[in-house]
């Protein structure tokens, strides 16, 4: 849908026209800094913090779970194994301290608060590799939720304020490109490290120490940590503020640029100007039945990103160990057959943030998505030949983890203010978390070696996913056709006293 934005709001005498002040080709050039320098820093950035709160699984079957028992039941004669506990207990803050992080960010400003926090859970890893209990490294994954809390929905609520609409789309997909090219070199690297751990054959009892006296798997802790503590100091100076104080950034834009990027954004959407924090504005956010329903099945009470994170985060936690105990593979080619199902993800998730962007469309790039899920989950989990279920894999990794910047960019396209996007960042990522939740239970132990369970949870949040965004662009048509006639004005407050938008379908 074209958006019919008035352009021709009253100007005072002292106004500028920033935008006529540079001519197209500046105007690329100006974006263009923008992408290097902000896209490509969050992106890095995300690409550890992802690869930090996943790499259980690499972990796991690199000698953790013998080591630190995690395959008992917890409690004791349960279903659930101690390692599902360890998974889950991360997202139990990573969700509650969300909300109040989008406000954090807007108060500190982006540079001091994520590179604080990414410093901050840098050092956590480190601790895990020391360890000496699973209750120990249960303690510390809370400890890492809270501070991952602030990462992820401040990085999509920082881009959302630095583009239109129609830029977001291959700007959240790279970012989010990156992440999934961690996690594809994320099984090569554990691999890499857990080389520094003794060999099976220095011991009687595997897992073996080797450098310092550390196993394997504890070496995949210590380095990503030192890494991590690494990129979070560096990322203060690296790391760039909102539009309206991005001249003060180290050598970035000058003034005058950056109010042509808040030039551009106010007359896209009408809220690029920063407003004072109110609680009631935050939480009143709340009411709007829309953020609810951009991932909320009215029968199931679920989210699109509950949905799609569930299916990725199973992959995250459990593809090495399907592909070890399900596919049979060795675990050096269980840890490195990770790379190539994300791989073809990042170039997936580029070409469909570029079809939606080109064509302003969002809700058929989720349904495109969510039936390659449909496809390759029964392949993946009912074949009888390992290579076609890996084939499967495929598939499933590539439309899950490319549905995660479809739908920020689906939100992104139909929100308006910027303490409702601050809202709506936080509550899309925290069911993202909830799904997270879901991801680290559906594929249980005694489900082993075929997890069928956990192929028919992927399932039904796939075929969920295709339903809410049918009946969410049944509302947006209808909401558009109402517009089109002007019995309504959308998104229209005191605030954003811009009139003409149209959502995005």
């Amino acid at each position: 849908m074209l958006e019919d934005v008035e352009r021709t709001p009253t100007k005072t005498s002292d106004e500028v026209d920033y935008e006529s002040e540079f001519t197209e080709r500046e105007q690329r050039k100006i974006i263009h800094r923008v992408d290097r320098r902000l896209v490509v820093t969050v992106g890095v950035l995300y690409c550890i913090s992802l690869m930090d709160r996943t790499n259980l699984s690499s972990a796991a079957i690199a000698g953790m779970n013998l080591e630190l028992m995690l395959v008992l039941p917890f409690p004791a004669g349960s279903t659930v194994s101690r390692y599902s506990v360890v998974t889950l207990v991360f997202f139990t803050t990573y969700i509650f301290f969300q909300p109040p992080s989008t406000v954090l960010i807007r108060k500190f400003g982006p540079r001091l608060h994520l590179s604080v926090i990414t410093t901050a859970w840098g050092a956590v890893m480190i601790g895990m590799g020391f360890v000496k209990d699973w209750q120990a490294l249960a303690g510390l994954r809370v400890v890492l939720g809270i501070l991952e809390a602030g990462f992820f929905p401040s990085c999509v609520y920082l881009l959302s304020t630095w583009y239109t609409r129609f830029d977001v789309g291959k700007r959240y997909s790279v970012f989010y490109m990156l992440g999934s090219l961690a996690s594809a070199c994320a099984g090569i690297l554990a691999y890499g490290l857990m080389q520094l751990g003794g060999k099976a054959s220095s011991c009687a009892v595997p897992p073996c120490k080797g450098r310092a006296g550390l196993t394997g798997w504890r070496w995949i802790f210590i380095i990503e940590g030192a890494l991590t503590c690494a990129l979070g100091l560096g990322s203060y100076v690296a790391l760039v503020d909102f539009p309206d104080k991005a001249h003060k950034s180290w050598k970035f834009l000058n003034e005058r640029e950056a109010k042509f990027i808040i030039a551009r954004v106010d007359r896209d959407r009408g809220d690029a100007k920063p407003q004072p924090f109110s609680a009631s504005k935050f939480f009143r956010a709340g009411l709007d039945l829309k953020i609810w329903g951009y991932a909320m099945s009215v029968l199931t009470l679920a989210l699109i990103f509950f949905n799609t994170t569930t299916v990725t985060y199973a992959l995250a936690y459990f593809l090495p160990i399907i592909l070890r105990e399900k596919m049979k593979f060795s675990v050096a080619a269980s840890q490195c057959l990770v790379a190539p199902p994300y791989a073809l993800a990042a170039m997936l998730m580029y070409a469909t943030g570029w079809v939606g962007d080109k064509y302003r469309i969002r809700g058929p790039i989720i349904i495109f998505n969510m039936l390659l899920c449909l496809i390759g989950l029964p392949i993946m989990g009912f074949h009888k030949k390992a290579s076609v279920q890996y084939f499967g894999v495929f598939l499933t990794t590539a439309g899950a983890n490319s549905n995660i910047p479809a739908a920020m960019s689906y939100q992104a396209n139909n929100i308006r203010g910027q303490w409702k996007r601050a809202f709506c960042s936080a509550t899309l990522v925290g069911f993202g978390g909830i799904g997270g939740i879901a991801g680290g239970l559906v594929f249980r132990t005694q489900d082993s070696p075929n997890y069928r369970p956990g192929i028919y949870a992927c399932i039904a949040s796939s075929i969920l996913t295709i339903i809410i965004v049918g009946l969410l662009t049944l509302k947006f048509q209808r909401s558009n056709a109402k517009a089109e006639r002007g019995e309504v004005e959308l998104e229209y407050d005191d605030e954003n006293d811009q009139r003409g938008f149209r959502y995005t379908i």
